[in-house]
């Protein structure tokens, strides 16, 4: 007669110890000695984020005692700041001498697997989340294995294969022997007039793409001769910015040489790329239509050090990379004192991954604030992004993304080298 009772007793206990269980998730609490306020502008002392699951619950002052169930990371010594934001990068390639060759040697699976170092290494230098501005197409499978957990990794963002025109700076064929040479179209991200404009937008859409990626004028890396002039139409820019709209994507441009620049930015592209020869004109225009200016200083420091190394480029790169390289920088310094809203960009690949922090040394180096710097990397490349809702601060309810430097970048920018901690989604992927 007890019995059956006493069963159904247990029987509650149980499910109430259940409910429980569920209803207390861990927390986690990190101690922090210094945090950035990138969205106030300030550095705070002695502080306690409180994150559950992956997202930022609350920001306290003082150092909150968790229970014993949640989780205490121990920042004192540090500096937090929100996880960083680069805004161009390769993920599937990495510079080397004689790259050039690659192509012609590489499988898409050779290229997939050295994509997995180099994202991993960008994460731990504290690059939570990154837009990779064109590839093979291998970008977007490795951006949905990291989204899966099968890849360590940061958050990737990505055009999939950019688009040019035949003969531009993106034409997958540029530099081969006549015989290996075929006619790529908009499927291969070659496009020539307003119709196949559109077709191209539409196939990255179909192949995955996140944004899109044009090439608007010559590059420097590309084997052909001409590094800065315009390749495309006005009107075809406009259509690719008219077709990116009707799927969501937003544009951005490749561009160093003037005539080229302006193009993009009439023609309505969200950010210009490099923007290495952009002169007051175009300044004003970038001003007047809202554009972002990626700077991607790194690049060109890297590509003009390397230009100097005999054999390292082939002979149609060498003179362009002495030439365009070393310009990006005073560029920049001239765009953000015009007042040019600017996102942190480096262009990893270009030169080694994991050493995207130099661009803030390179941008303080040309009259940026270090804070300023550091919210190009967070705030504003979160804008860009149109993420800004999810990431580029540490606020509640936001995505937990946060690393931390030991040393303080707002009296010694190199400090952003130095990262000790990095937190992505809530999950600790580094921490010494």
């Amino acid at each position: 007669m007890y019995y059956p009772f006493f069963m159904r007793q247990l029987f509650l206990v149980l499910i109430s110890l259940l409910v429980g269980c569920c209803s207390f998730a861990q927390r986690t609490f990190l101690h922090c000695g210094k945090l950035i306020d990138v969205k106030a502008g300030k550095l705070l002392s002695s502080m306690t984020i409180v994150i559950e699951k992956n997202k930022i619950l609350e920001i306290r002052t003082g150092y909150l005692q968790p229970n014993s169930s949640d989780r205490l990371i121990d920042l004192k010594t540090k500096t937090v700041l929100p996880g960083l934001i680069d805004m161009h990068v390769h993920l599937e390639s990495e510079t080397k001498k004689g790259g050039a060759a690659d192509r012609f040697v590489q499988n898409p699976p050779d290229i997939a697997f050295q994509s997995i170092v180099y994202a991993k290494t960008t994460l731990h230098a504290g690059f939570t989340t990154v837009r990779d501005l064109g590839g093979s197409g291998v970008n977007i499978a490795l951006r949905n294995a990291i989204a899966r957990g099968q890849v360590e990794g940061p958050r990737v963002f990505t055009a999939g294969k950019s688009i040019a025109t035949t003969g531009g700076h993106a034409d997958p064929t540029n530099g081969m022997r006549k015989d290996l040479v075929t006619d790529p179209g908009p499927t291969e991200g070659v496009i020539n007039g307003v119709s196949e404009a559109y077709q191209a937008v539409r196939q990255r859409y179909k192949e995955g793409a996140d944004l899109i990626k044009i090439t608007a004028t010559g590059g420097v890396l590309s084997q052909a001769k001409d590094g800065a002039n315009a390749q495309f139409t006005i009107e075809e820019i406009q259509a690719i910015v008219a077709a990116a709209k009707d799927y969501g994507f937003r544009v951005a441009a490749h561009a160093h040489g003037t005539e080229g620049i302006k193009r993009a930015i009439r023609g309505g592209v969200h950010s210009i790329e490099h923007g290495t020869f952009m002169d007051e004109e175009a300044i004003q225009l970038m001003k007047e239509y809202g554009t972002w200016y990626v700077p991607t200083i790194t690049a060109g420091k890297s590509v003009a050090d390397s230009a100097k190394i005999p054999g390292y480029y082939t002979d149609i790169v060498t003179p362009k990379a002495l030439a365009t390289g070393p310009i990006i920088q005073s560029t920049f310094g001239k765009a953000y004192k015009a007042g040019v809203k600017i996102a942190f960009g480096t262009d990893a690949g270009v030169f080694a991954h994991g050493k995207n922090w130099m661009e803030f040394v390179y941008m303080t180096e040309a009259g940026m604030p270090a804070l300023e710097a550091i919210r190009a990397a967070t705030l504003n490349a979160a804008e860009l992004l149109g993420m800004q809702e999810q990431l580029g601060s540490i606020e509640p309810g936001k995505l937990a993304d946060i690393i931390a430097v030991d040393g303080d970048p707002l009296q010694d920018i190199r400090a952003m080298g130095k990262v000790s901690f990095v937190l992505k989604d809530g999950k600790i992927i580094r921490a010494n």
